[in-house]
């Protein structure tokens, strides 16, 4: 499958399993800022390695919607938090105001919190999976987007702002942020096979890794060649920040080399898996890297 048709067939599968979520709520308020949100399509990466890896692994079936959900939910929280005003005080998200704006601050962080905890729900009940399986996956999740994942490296990129950090420094930041997350897409896809092997794991680790640094790197390119209308975001927002970046840190060119040497490193992981279906990662390991936005 092509990768253009594959993300098209992977958002329609995604958006209409998605349409099902948070139906019912005590506040109707509450509902409608978390479906403004989650229901803004965005590229739906995530969900699209967690099939990736579920079909690497010879798992065919649709069981790969239950994790991407919560992966996706997690993603979708943090990104309501990420630009609230104590945070990153961002005004616009995917081209529209961000939740805060279009709803208010308390509701925002009520909408964040809600998708948080159902992430972990949506893998709890799951029937599909067995219970090693539900146990494996949430210990993935958690990990994650926990103190030991995106929340520590979102704790960490505010305490690096308007300092001085090196590329070492910077590579642990995203490793937590961005990256592990990612990872975790890639660990809860795979296990949707019952009897995937822990060295196959090891390198979608090594490959989640890689791309999730790859991501990192393009942002930071993207944030300097890209525009507001193509990006939809401020475009220029991490020099406003005075935040330390690839591209501050490696120039412009040196950030694109360092981008290019994570591709290669994904693609060395995928080989050294030995699985006959990874094609679907090969071509998302390249769209990370030449994406436009």
């Amino acid at each position: 499958m092509k990768l253009d048709e594959y993300l098209s067939d992977t958002r329609s599968r995604f958006e209409t399993h998605l349409q099902h979520s948070f139906q019912h709520s005590p506040s109707e308020q509450l509902k409608n800022a978390i479906h403004y949100s989650l229901l803004d399509g965005g590229k739906r990466l995530r969900p699209a390695l967690v099939r990736a890896a579920a079909l690497a692994c010879g798992q065919s079936n649709q069981h790969w919607l239950i994790p991407a959900s919560a992966i996706e939910m997690v993603h979708v929280y943090s990104l309501i938090h990420d630009d609230l005003p104590a945070m990153d005080n961002d005004d616009l998200r995917r081209g529209k105001p961000t939740n805060h704006k279009a709803f208010d601050e308390a509701t925002a962080i009520l909408a964040g919190d809600a998708l948080q905890t159902e992430a972990f729900l949506q893998i709890a009940q799951a029937t599909e999976f067995n219970d090693q399986q539900v146990r494996r996956m949430l210990t993935a999740l958690t990990k994650a987007s926990g103190g030991q994942g995106m929340v520590g490296g979102q704790m960490l990129d505010i305490l690096a702002e308007e300092t001085s950090i090196t590329l070492e420094q910077l590579q642990h930041i995203h490793r937590l942020k961005t990256g592990a997350l990612i990872q975790a897409s890639l660990a809860i896809g795979a296990l949707c096979k019952e009897d995937v092997t822990d060295s196959v794991l090891q390198q979608l680790e090594v490959y989640g890794d890689a791309i999730g640094l790859a991501f990192q790197i393009t942002d930071d390119v993207l944030d300097v060649t890209s525009t507001t209308e193509v990006l939809g975001k401020p475009q220029g927002s991490d020099a406003e920040a005075q935040k330390t970046t690839y591209v501050t840190l490696l120039g412009l060119s040196g950030a694109k080399q360092q981008a290019h040497f994570q591709h290669q490193r994904a693609l060395s992981a995928l080989t050294d898996m030995g699985l006959n279906e990874t094609s679907l990662l090969w071509q998302l390991a390249d769209y990370i890297l030449y994406r436009d936005h």
